[in-house]
């Protein structure tokens, strides 16, 4: 069936696709100068970088399916999203009459509405092991088309675009009249042949009649039968799949197989990998130390593809959670893959256009980028090692929350409980107390320790999600830092500003004699911060009588802090808060 697969379903668009949409725009633009500069405008001059992959051009991005990390693979705005960024990857499965679909995996079961129609599973032999599913050449083109739409295969995505798109017909596709760059992986070569379908005359013939760009397999017997039939514009690709799979020509594991590229190289301009053939990931979730895979084979002249990029599936502690960490690790180091294969290709079109090289980012805008605790994400929040992780990270304004020791030593903390921030309830779980003006339940209060006492405990790093630990190798790295330690560094590290937070403080002064207020007005004098202009100074707080004591000193910004959720506020409210804060 031939259909025009740019055209959208009315029932597609939504506000989530629509805030992805201006997402993914706004991040590729240039930031717009604070003012206009005087004077004819005479663009700059952009230094052409030189990339370290083969070719010396940029790595490519291959969208498996399209971007399928939102949408169905296949279906028209998978492919319409990512259609202008990337190669459009297909994983080639075969009807009994020779259909041609793009669908990843052996059998049809999670990626589309195939049960639906029919309910009866098959069994199959597949390289040594029993497979039961749906499998295509078990159905006509026709049945497909008329009867079976594509779901979301990855059961944590979003399920809002299932059974609305028919499943991928590569005619259909190619046939259109601007079809995107497109690269063939044929799967299962071995299986569809051994029942009957000619895969090697079929794939020809696409390939005939179609531009492609790369075809690629994971069977050698299957290269080699195209091996110089193909259009001399076509890539063939060797990909390789798990180090421990068998590759069912040779019958040998693919990680014994990759140790022969010159071997490869007689069959294959090019190799897929997965990406811990580069980059291996240790037992303990860490990054191994690189392979030299990718530099082994450039000099053979094998360009190489790593694939299993996908922005929620969590790879290593090394990234901290952050897909655009993860590809520069590939792509912006001394040799670079030669393209990456995702399911999100905005983000690895991003990654390339702007961050790689650490020199194509627009220039900053106003816009400030304050710390949480530090690069609390990294290292325990609040420490010496949170504040200089922001800072190279290239944070605008450092921040403390302001505790106070029974002693009388400020120091920096997101908490006065310390149970969640450090260590203190394997040495102090007898002083906890519950006192409701701080909080519902129990805590070990900063307030009812020495300095010296806290200083024998840890600090620790705060897991917002129990599934989704933080860097657990630093889990308990860093020392506190005292308020005046906090201040020297930010003027010896020259960063745009502070933030000083202070909370708590009636219940300070009135139960336990402390004048935090006092304290941080005295350390901010004593670090000179109240007679210069330089950097910023932020005072938070929760409490307006608070940010009142701050008043006279106009080169403090006042903030206050508001911990509810709120959508609107009328003009008198804003116009009191205005009283004794300059922001919120």
């Amino acid at each position: 069936m031939i259909m025009d697969f740019w055209d959208k379903n009315k029932m597609m668009r939504n506000l989530c696709l629509f805030s992805l949409l201006l997402h993914a725009t706004m991040a590729q633009k240039p930031a717009i100068p604070n003012k206009p500069v005087a004077g004819p405008q005479v663009p700059a001059a952009t230094p052409v970088q030189k990339w370290s992959t083969l070719s010396g051009n940029e790595p490519l991005v291959i969208a498996r399916g399209g971007f399928t990390g939102l949408f169905p693979e296949g279906s028209p705005d998978a492919i319409g999203l990512s259609k202008d960024i990337s190669t459009f990857l297909c994983n080639l499965q075969l009807t009994k009459d020779t259909g041609a679909y793009c669908l990843t995996g052996t059998t049809l079961d999670n990626s589309t509405t195939i049960a639906l129609f029919d309910p009866k599973e098959n069994t199959y032999n597949i390289n040594g092991k029993d497979v039961r599913g749906y499998f295509s050449l078990d159905y006509t083109g026709s049945q497909i088309d008329q009867n079976v739409s594509v779901n979301q295969a990855i059961f944590s995505r979003p399920a809002f675009f299932d059974g609305v798109s028919p499943v991928l017909n590569v005619d259909a596709l190619l046939e259109d009249k601007a079809p995107p760059k497109f690269w063939l992986n044929v799967q299962n070569e071995a299986f569809y042949t051994q029942h009957g379908l000619k895969v090697v005359d079929i794939v020809l013939e696409i390939l005939k009649v179609y531009p492609i760009d790369f075809v690629s397999s994971p069977e050698i017997s299957f290269l080699k039968s195209i091996n110089g039939k193909s259009n001399k514009a076509t890539k063939v690709i060797f990909q390789l799949l798990h180090a421990t799979d068998v590759e069912p020509t040779a019958r040998k594991p693919y990680g014994d197989i990759v140790k022969d590229l010159l071997n490869i190289k007689s069959f294959a301009s090019g190799i897929m990998v997965p990406k811990e053939y580069i980059w291996p990931v240790k037992p303990d979730k860490y990054l191994g130390l690189p392979t030299t895979l990718v530099a082994d084979a450039h000099k053979l002249g094998l360009e190489v593809y790593a694939s299993g990029f996908a922005n929620d599936f969590f790879s290593s502690y090394n990234f901290s959670y952050d897909p655009t960490a993860e590809y520069l690790q590939f792509i912006d180091k001394e040799v670079s893959v030669d393209g990456v294969v995702t399911d999100f290709p905005v983000t690895a079109s991003n990654a390339i256009a702007c961050f790689a090289h650490n020199n194509t980012l627009p220039q900053k805008g106003p816009t400030l980028i304050i710390s949480n605790n530090g690069a609390s994400g990294v290292y325990p929040g609040s420490t010496d090692l949170a504040y200089n992780q922001a800072i190279a990270d290239g944070v605008d304004i450092i921040d403390c929350s302001v505790q106070m020791t029974k002693d009388g030593v400020a120091f920096c903390s997101n908490s006065i409980d310390l149970i969640g921030t450090t260590t203190a309830m394997t040495k102090f779980m007898s002083r906890s107390s519950l006192v409701p003006e701080l909080q519902a339940k129990s805590g070990i209060f900063s307030s009812d320790l020495t300095w010296s006492e806290i200083q024998t405990v840890k600090p620790q790093i705060v897991n917002t999600q129990s599934d989704l630990p933080r860097n657990p190798a630093e889990k308990n790295s860093g020392k506190f830092v005292t308020l005046p330690e906090f201040l020297e560094l930010a003027k010896a590290k020259a960063v745009a500003g502070i933030l000083v937070n202070i909370s708590n403080a009636a219940y300070l002064a009135s139960k336990k004699g402390l004048d935090i207020v006092g304290v941080v007005s005295t350390a901010l004098s004593n670090a000179t911060f109240d007679k210069q202009s330089t950097q910023q100074v932020l005072i938070q707080s929760d409490d307006s009588s608070v940010l009142s004591k701050f008043k006279d000193i106009p080169s403090y910004k006042r903030v206050l802090l508001i911990g509810e959720i709120i959508g609107d506020a009328p003009r008198p409210t804003v116009d009191e808060i205005k009283k004794y804060a300059d922001a919120g």
